[in-house]
């Protein structure tokens, strides 16, 4: 469980879309590998204190919802874990942390030279192996890949990736639809193209339908 700082939330409506709460900044994203988090901010969004932001992919005014999902037969039944990331991480070396359940295959835990999984049980060997694959870890915008060692939150933000999920960072607390509870972690990636098999959680579904928005 995260150290909550902050009383931003995030509700998920039954079927329907995200309500944030909180002042939390909305901005948009891309992905560039030459900046130390692997995205860059293209764009700061208008938004106020509560903004409800599409979760069934069909939005005519993406990222905000436009009630598509009243008309589209949107099925928002939730799937991911609601145990705690602690309860389903593997140890893989190192204090690198892995939990594959909630991975959304952002692709930054590999190069051309090896992965997280083959480097991880070498660190204590190799200190430059060491910082490559820290450095891979820190990038994961899902928090499937952690450091036990790391303790600080990201700046409390909601970020739009570019055809992709929304990334939430910072510890904001998100309560989904079904009553389970659902840990607060530092960094969440939520399902924003109605597709994935893991709501409300991105597995990556978006790049297999070419969603756009």
């Amino acid at each position: 469980m995260t150290d909550v700082k902050t009383d931003a939330a995030i509700e998920i409506q039954a079927n329907g879309p995200y309500v944030v709460t909180g002042s939390v900044p909305l901005v948009r994203i891309a992905r560039d590998r030459d900046e130390p988090s692997g995205w860059r901010v293209v764009e700061t969004l208008e938004a106020g204190d509560e903004y409800w932001l599409c979760r069934c992919g069909g939005s005519t005014e993406k990222p905000f919802c436009a009630d598509v999902h009243l008309t589209n037969d949107f099925d928002g039944t939730e799937m991911a874990p609601a145990d705690s990331y602690q309860d389903r991480a593997k140890e893989l070396g190192g204090g690198v942390l892995d939990d594959r359940s909630i991975c959304g295959h952002a692709s930054f835990c590999a190069n051309r030279v090896t992965n997280v999984w083959k480097a991880a049980k070498h660190l204590d060997e190799d200190a430059e192996l060491k910082n490559t694959v820290y450095e891979m870890v820190r990038r994961c915008p899902s928090g499937a890949l952690t450091l036990a060692i790391d303790g600080e939150l990201d700046p409390v933000t909601v970020a739009i990736e570019e055809n992709g999920p929304i990334h939430v960072t910072g510890g904001v607390a998100v309560h989904r639809s079904d009553g389970q509870s659902f840990e607060t972690r530092n960094r969440v990636l939520l399902c924003r193209c109605g597709n994935s098999k893991n709501k409300p959680l991105c597995d990556g579904t978006h790049k297999e339908i070419g969603f756009v928005g």
